[in-house]
């Protein structure tokens, strides 16, 4: 497996009334291609913020961000609004879902401005529900879908891309018991079988258990990090 992310002593801070808060401080990590990574640590840990940077929804303050060899601080946002919608998929612990849309609409929604016809859109979108296993669900709308069955049309949405990576923010932290161990199940099938690239950012050891190496932050730091 090939190198996908390369994290070099990356920081990040922010500034609350002229006093430098530090979030990140001086990470480095490399996930491959084809990992289902675990970022873990308690609240106020970093590990949303970390996230969020190779994501490119943040800019670091200090530091190397490459993903599949592309340096993102390199990016413009105009570019980098483009390469995140072709290149990365995103699932949210609130599913993120619009009420008025079907399933197979919601699934749409990253394709809108990309060049596919859209009998090609459609396509494309009833494959990921197939994937998920809801093809049968396909005029649906949120509504009208359990929680479990709504984060697994989220999942479908961010695979409809093919992305190089699938970032997933506490996905299961509004499911109960059964339902979040229907998708972490999953999440982990589409790594082994598709070779899907997962990190997930958990709080609960339970899910962090389906990932295949779990990356522990302890304010702002790699565990064993000095």
């Amino acid at each position: 497996m090939s190198a996908l992310v390369e994290i070099e002593g990356l920081s990040k801070s922010y500034w609350r009334g002229g006093v430098e808060v530090p979030v990140l401080a001086d990470v480095s990590l490399e996930i491959r291609a084809g990992e289902f990574v675990a970022l873990m640590g308690p609240s106020g840990s970093g590990k949303t913020t970390l996230l969020n940077l190779v994501a490119g929804l943040d800019r670091p303050t200090r530091g190397s961000l490459r993903i599949d060899g592309r340096e993102l601080a390199d990016f413009a946002e105009s570019e980098l609004d483009r390469w995140r919608n072709r290149r990365v998929g995103f699932i949210f612990q609130f599913y993120n879902l619009i009420p008025v849309l079907s399933a197979l609409e919601n699934v749409e929604i990253p394709l809108l401005i990309s060049d596919y016809r859209a009998d090609e859109r459609r396509d494309r979108c009833e494959a990921a529900l197939r994937i998920v296993g809801l093809s049968h669900r396909l005029d649906h709308r949120p509504g009208e879908l359990s929680g479990g069955e709504q984060q697994r049309v989220a999942i479908a949405r961010a695979l409809v891309n093919d992305p190089l990576l699938v970032l997933a923010d506490e996905p299961t932290g509004d499911l109960d018991s059964e339902n979040a161990e229907e998708v972490l199940s999953l999440m982990a099938l589409l790594n082994r079988q598709a070779g899907t690239t997962f990190v997930m950012v958990t709080h609960d050891p339970r899910a962090a258990a389906h990932a295949r190496r779990i990356v522990q932050l302890e304010k702002g730091r790699l565990a064993g990090t000095p």
